[in-house]
Parts: structure tokens; sequence; C-alpha cells
């Protein structure tokens, strides 16, 4: 098995496919690139699964790519759970359900809210939204934890018929900031309400919020 990139033959290496000259200038790449290292033991894991499922006469020839496939899908859906994992400690975190007070009318001396979630998957941004109607449109709670950016941002409130109001912004400090908690009103009801996004300055949208 000839190839100019060794990086490439991990999957080769971890079925047993590689030729006894491959596989020991491979080993030598193992001892310099901790990345083949890592995904060499995430690939020795699944050949072994395969391999006890039933013994395989010779592997096809696109094997060792499915095989490198199927590690990077299993990387891409422990990210996701990640990421529902930090949005739902971020909902636990503000505790439920949410009622907002001072409502005249309300039960209780007050409403409750509606609640909102969204999270990016790339930079791992998470928001909680929560909405509650009030006799002059909606009073609205965010909080955000992971916010990737410095500088200032803004929560939008966007309407199903395509308008557009800004409920209130703050000053972010980076992905590494804690959690940032912001307060506002639209004149857009509740029911009126499509999602909200949050954006920064010059009208990048970092995450979109829905029911």
């Amino acid at each position: 098995m000839q190839t100019t990139e060794p990086h490439i033959r991990v999957g080769a290496y971890a079925l047993g496919v590689l030729g006894r000259a491959d596989a020991f200038r491979f080993e030598e790449h193992l001892e310099e690139c901790p990345l083949c290292r890592m995904r060499a033991r995430e690939l020795a894991g699944v050949a072994g699964r395969l391999s006890a499922a039933g013994p395989v006469a010779r592997p096809g020839a696109g094997l060792a790519d499915r095989l490198v496939e199927a590690v990077a899908a299993g990387r891409r859906r422990a990210a996701r759970r990640r990421l529902a994992l930090v949005a739902a400690t971020l909902v636990l975190a503000v505790g439920g359900p949410w009622w907002v007070t001072g409502l005249s009318g309300g039960t209780g001396g007050g409403v409750r809210a509606q609640r909102w979630a969204g999270a990016d998957r790339g930079s791992g941004a998470a928001v909680v939204v929560t909405a509650a109607g009030r006799e002059w449109g909606t009073a609205v709670a965010l909080k955000a934890v992971r916010v990737p950016v410095t500088g200032v941002c803004a929560l939008i409130a966007v309407g199903r018929d395509g308008s557009e109001e800004t409920v209130g912004s703050w000053s972010a400090g980076g992905a590494a900031d804690g959690p940032v908690e912001v307060s506002g009103g639209a004149a857009l009801r509740p029911e009126g309400i499509d999602h909200f996004e949050v954006r920064t300055a010059d009208g990048r949208r970092l995450v979109t919020v829905r029911r």
C-alpha cells in the first residue's frame, strides 16, 4: 500500500490490512503523531466489534474509509449530545416553570411564561428565552452561555409577519465568559413572535431561538 499521506493509513492499520513494511513505517509515524494514535485507539475498538460480529474473508477496498467515517460520525453524535447537555443544563439552571411577576390580573400576581431555547453546534453557544404577554406586548428574559464573540450583541424578536424588534442588548465577553442575563420587552405579542435571534452589532446571526 503506497501513499504519500501517512495520516490516511490509520483505518487500514486498525484493520490489519497494511503490509509488513507499511505497517512498520506507520508505527514509526504513530510515535510522532498524537492525532493518529488517538484515531488508531478509536478505530481499534470499532475493528474489534467488527471481528466479534463474524469473520471477514477479505476487507473490501473501501472498508478502511468506511471505518474512519464511522468514527467521525460517532464524534459528530457525541458533539450533538454535548451541545444538547449544555442547553439542558442551561434550562435547569434558570429553573422552571418560569413566572413573570407584577402583572395586573394574573393569578397570584404573575403569569406563566413560555420558554424558548436555541443552541449553535459550531460555537457551543446556548440560549434560553422566556416570554410573557402583557397589555403592551411581551416581557422577555434571556439567559445565555458561551456566546462566541466579544462586543455588543442583541436579542431580536422576529414576528410571524417578518417584522423585527430589538428586545435588549449587552456587551459579550467571549465564549469563556459566564452566563449572561438580559431582560427587555417587545411590542409584539407572544403569539405574534415566530422566533428570536442573537446577533452581533453588524447583524451576524449567532443563535436562533425557537419554541
